[in-house]
């Protein structure tokens, strides 16, 4: 029996290896595919060889019409039912699915072969065409008038009705599908560079200057020469990580000093930290923007808004975050704005999952990677928001993490700012994680305690629970007594009214080094700083303080001895009222509209100005 299915399938492989019309080959196809759905003997040989025969031809024969395509699809159809389609085969419909995605073939033919695929393959390691298959396929399926609803009911069909997919291979394939289709977006950018930034130069924000564009659909924007050589004046200081475990959890957070500039804003040499150097992270020095060519940014689209749809299933949903926890996507993706904003749907999925094996993905997979957490956290590269993100994560964290101590003892060396500041807008989940870093004693440093008082106090929610947690411990107490910090920094993107209700929320008599830089306040805050009389110290680095905040500081600041104002928009008009403020030994004008008058004008008329930066400016 055996041997005569083999002589016949001999007798086709020879036929169709010389084809003539084809329309006679195409009557040929057909009675070998019936041979062999009609043969006694049923295995794989038998069903294959007529699979393997077609794919031969079609490869040999490459100048056929659509319609002799579509033919050929059809007549082979019944045997792809129950076996995947050669490789070379898969070339073929993904070539029809990119050159007739509109096609009828597409939906009737390919789609139960796809399902199969899902379903039933074990490693498209072994079987990548298949897998290349299969993303054509959906890609095809996106150009349909609805393409997405479309897609979005393939994916439906794939999980089944039931609360629980029942083919345990789906999600992993369509992952795996997913994450190839993403990575090819970026793969021409990735192939063809051989200096595109590191992860870590991504979440610094700063990369090499490159003299070359490159002439690609995807190309990485860099930031002007004026930008780059401001960067130069940035130092940056890399402190030692702080790795915090539970039974389950695993975090590591690099923490970064701020950036300071060449000329430090310090007077006198105090061995005690600097809240500027503990609190702040520094901002990105210049901005990268990644743009993708019309084709790939359609596929981004779709591929991504698959893995939103994934996320949306409760059975899939620890899978989904397990495979993705090692974040699995390359570093040009992460530094691009529309796929990290995307993906964001797919993050906060995980932080409202109550279950362990959910939300934990959320940290990093091993120590010295960085985990979503990291990522979608204020200062991280796709933080897009003022943390509403980071407080969800922290809130489902917190609620699973046995050993607390280390896990806020990770937020306060690398996250301390943006807890500050949205604990100062009322966020309960903010408040509550400042009172356990004050009952935990996880805090050394005076300042930074009684920074933290002032914030709690600022707001009702965190006044009543400062007021119960000062029950229990009266040392508290205490320490506010002996009256307010000397030093004090406010967070990134802290704006004006943080600042006023900051600053009215408790006693700053004795504050000396009030550092903004980095913050968005502008000239509206000066009627609050001058309320400051002990201040010697102002930090205003890449603020929007303008003139009318200088004259009001000049006016009233006149025992104030260190001034940053890099990177602001002040001008001659503002900086001429500094001439009053005869107490100033050091003042930073860097990047700003001074002129070379203005400049001589103020050196004449101040004596004790010791230390200037006015490089990038018309006196320079």
């Amino acid at each position: 029996m055996a041997d005569v299915a083999q002589k016949k399938i001999y007798k086709y492989k020879k036929v169709l290896s010389n084809p003539s019309r084809w329309e006679v080959v195409l009557k040929e196809i057909r009675t070998l595919v019936d041979m062999a759905l009609t043969s006694p003997l049923q295995d794989d040989s038998i069903n294959q060889a007529p699979l393997e025969i077609v794919s031969k031809l079609l490869s040999e024969n490459t100048n056929l019409t659509t319609q002799e395509h579509e033919n050929i699809i059809v007549a082979i159809a019944p045997l792809l039912e129950n076996n995947h389609p050669p490789p070379d085969l898969c070339e073929f419909f993904c070539k029809h699915c990119r050159e007739r995605p509109r096609s009828m073939v597409v939906i009737e033919v390919f789609t139960p072969v796809v399902q199969r695929i899902l379903k039933h393959n074990m490693d498209f390691g072994k079987c990548p065409r298949l897998r290349l298959f299969t993303q054509e396929y959906i890609l095809a399926l996106n150009e349909l008038n609805a393409g997405m609803e479309v897609v979005k009911k393939f994916v439906q069909s794939m999980h089944g009705p039931t609360g629980h997919c029942p083919h345990p291979r789906v999600l992993p394939n369509l992952v795996a599908v997913c994450l190839a289709a993403i990575y090819s977006c970026y793969e021409e950018f990735i192939n063809s560079r051989d200096n595109s930034p590191s992860l870590k130069e991504i979440r610094n924000g700063c990369q090499q200057p490159c003299d070359r564009k490159p002439t690609l659909p995807l190309r990485l924007l860099h930031p002007s020469p004026d930008l780059v050589s401001q960067e130069a004046t940035l130092s940056e200081a890399r402190l030692k990580s702080v790795v915090v475990a539970s039974s389950e959890i695993h975090v590591e957070v690099e923490h970064t000093s701020t950036a300071k500039p060449a000329l430090t804003a310090s007077a006198g040499n105090d061995s005690e930290p600097n809240l500027i150097d503990c609190l702040m992270v520094s901002p990105a020095c210049s901005t990268m923007s990644i743009e993708l060519g019309p084709q790939a940014d359609r596929t981004l689209g779709c591929y991504v808004e698959i893995l939103k749809l994934l996320s949306d299933y409760d059975d899939w949903r620890p899978s989904l975050a397990s495979l993705l926890q090692p974040i699995p996507f390359p570093k040009e993706a992460l530094a691009h704005e529309k796929f990290t904003k995307e993906l964001k749907y797919v993050i906060q999925r995980f932080a409202e999952d109550p279950r362990q094996e959910v939300h934990s993905c959320l940290l990093s997979v091993r120590a010295g990677k960085d985990g979503w957490f990291q990522l979608y956290s204020p200062g991280g590269v796709a933080c897009d928001d003022d943390g509403e993100l980071f407080a969800s994560m922290v809130h489902i964290l917190m609620g699973s993490c046995y050993k607390t101590k280390k896990f806020l003892l990770s937020l306060a060396e690398n996250k301390l700012g943006p807890c500050m500041l949205l604990a100062l807008r009322g966020n309960q989940t903010m408040v509550e994680i400042l009172c356990l870093m004050l009952e935990y004693n996880i805090i050394d440093n005076n300042d930074t305690q009684l920074q933290i008082i002032s914030t709690l106090e600022s707001t009702g929610v965190g006044k009543r629970m400062y007021e119960q947690l000062c029950d229990r411990q009266r040392e508290l107490k205490e320490l506010q007594r002996k009256g307010g910090p000397t030093r004090l920094t406010l967070p990134s993107k802290s704006t004006d009214a943080d600042l006023a209700r900051l600053l009215s929320s408790g006693s700053f008599g004795n504050l000396e080094n009030l550092s903004l830089a980095f913050t968005n306040v502008t000239s509206a805050c000066a009627e609050h700083l001058i309320k400051l009389p002990s201040l010697k110290q102002l930090n205003l680095w890449s603020t929007q303080f303008g003139d009318a905040g200088l004259r009001l500081l000049s006016e009233h600041l006149t025992m104030l001895q260190v001034l940053n104002l890099c990177e602001t928009p002040v001008t001659d008009a503002g900086l001429l009222a500094l001439s009053s403020m005869k107490s100033l030994c050091s003042l930073n004008m860097n990047s700003t509209k001074l002129s070379a008058d203005t400049y001589e004008d103020l050196k004449a008329k101040l004596p004790n100005l010791k230390e200037v930066d006015v490089r990038y400016t018309e006196a320079w």
